[in-house]
């Protein structure tokens, strides 16, 4: 059976050859678990460096599930809830695991996937102006994620201008970085991770979807901010045995630049594509500039299509036509990108 060409998402395959390399040239090493080795501590030195400030706690977890609720888990108290846009992956993506450790997602309306500044003020403001709000879940925490789930970006004023409100109501902005590397890539992006550690309470560097096997590294600007994160972490069952296996991840990924460069090559993939379906007349109902790519396709068509492309259902766009996604990574090839323009 022919295999489809594979687009369905970014972690569709293995990992970097380099950290496979990396794995198998250390494999019969012995080392300290849970990240007290010092591959590990030299991959959270390069990551200090990429942000430019050397005290950030940086901390490795299994996935970006378990790292979002930790974190929230670690903002919140009992009776506060998470902000998000209502397209957010904690929203939809996450099977409620944020709900389920005790914490409710408060949702608002989003904007290609993003939250504006206005709306989140208009929306403390009223919750503030109800008397009765002591009755209802304090907002305690602001999520999003860069890129959206949408694919597009935050500038760096309009993260500034969200981080402007999180300050004049006293609530903490965490950011999700599942894609990071996608984002930092991107021509005309101007949040650096630089700009992340001097805006946020805290955000995580994805490694999944971005050369890695397995595996998102945190970063805590202030490192005193949450002083038992690490049996948090433990008691999320986010904590692997073998930590080494992920600081050498990110010890690889932030060595002459490797992060930035697969973000790089899976961007430039996806730039080929989008420009292909504009010439051949498909219409691409999201302008995402990352490594996300929506086209709407006629349903009739689309049977066809996903016989023999791999792809993900996004939402119906009418009776007829039906929005997908289409996504590059690390190991999308020449190849297949020139085989998948050939089937438009």
């Amino acid at each position: 059976m022919e295999q489809k060409l594979a687009f369905a998402s970014d972690y569709m395959k293995g990992a970097h050859p380099r950290i496979i390399q990396r794995f198998t040239e250390t494999n019969m090493d012995a080392t300290p678990g849970y990240g007290t080795d010092e591959i590990t501590e030299a991959a959270r030195n390069r990551i200090r460096k990429a942000c430019r400030l050397e005290t950030a706690c940086v901390e490795f977890l299994m996935g970006g599930t378990q790292t979002n609720a930790v974190m929230i888990d670690a903002f919140l108290r009992p009776y506060q809830g998470v902000i998000a846009a209502d397209s957010g992956h904690i929203s939809l993506h996450e099977a409620g695991a944020i709900e389920a450790g005790g914490h409710k997602v408060l949702t608002l309306p989003h904007e290609q996937g993003k939250i504006t500044a206005e709306t989140l003020q208009a929306y403390l403001e009223i919750f503030y102006l109800d008397e009765n709000h002591t009755h209802m879940v304090m907002p305690g925490l602001v999520y999003i994620s860069q890129p959206t789930e949408y694919g597009t970006l935050y500038s760096l004023s309009e993260l500034t201008a969200v981080r402007e409100v999180c300050d004049s109501f006293n609530i903490p902005l965490y950011v999700d970085g599942a894609r990071l590397a996608y984002a930092l890539a991107t021509e005309g992006n101007d949040v650096t991770l630089p700009a992340l550690a001097g805006l946020c309470d805290a955000f995580y560097i994805g490694g999944t979807k971005c050369g890695a096997l397995f595996g998102e590294a945190v970063v805590i600007p202030d490192p005193d901010r949450f002083p038992h994160l690490f049996t948090l972490i433990k008691q999320h069952g986010a904590l692997l045995a073998k930590g080494r296996m992920l600081g050498l991840q990110f010890d690889e990924l932030f060595t002459n630049d490797l992060y930035t460069e697969i973000g790089r090559h899976a961007v430039k993939a996806a730039d080929r594509i989008r420009t292909a379906m504009a010439e051949k007349g498909y219409w691409l109902c999201i302008d995402s500039p990352t490594n996300q790519i929506f086209p709407v396709l006629e349903n009739g068509r689309l049977k066809e299509f996903g016989e023999r492309v791999a792809y993900s259902f996004w939402e119906k766009a009418g009776d007829t036509h039906t929005v997908i996604r289409l996504a590059t990574d690390w190991g999308t090839t020449e190849e297949e990108v020139d085989a998948l323009i050939a089937l438009l």
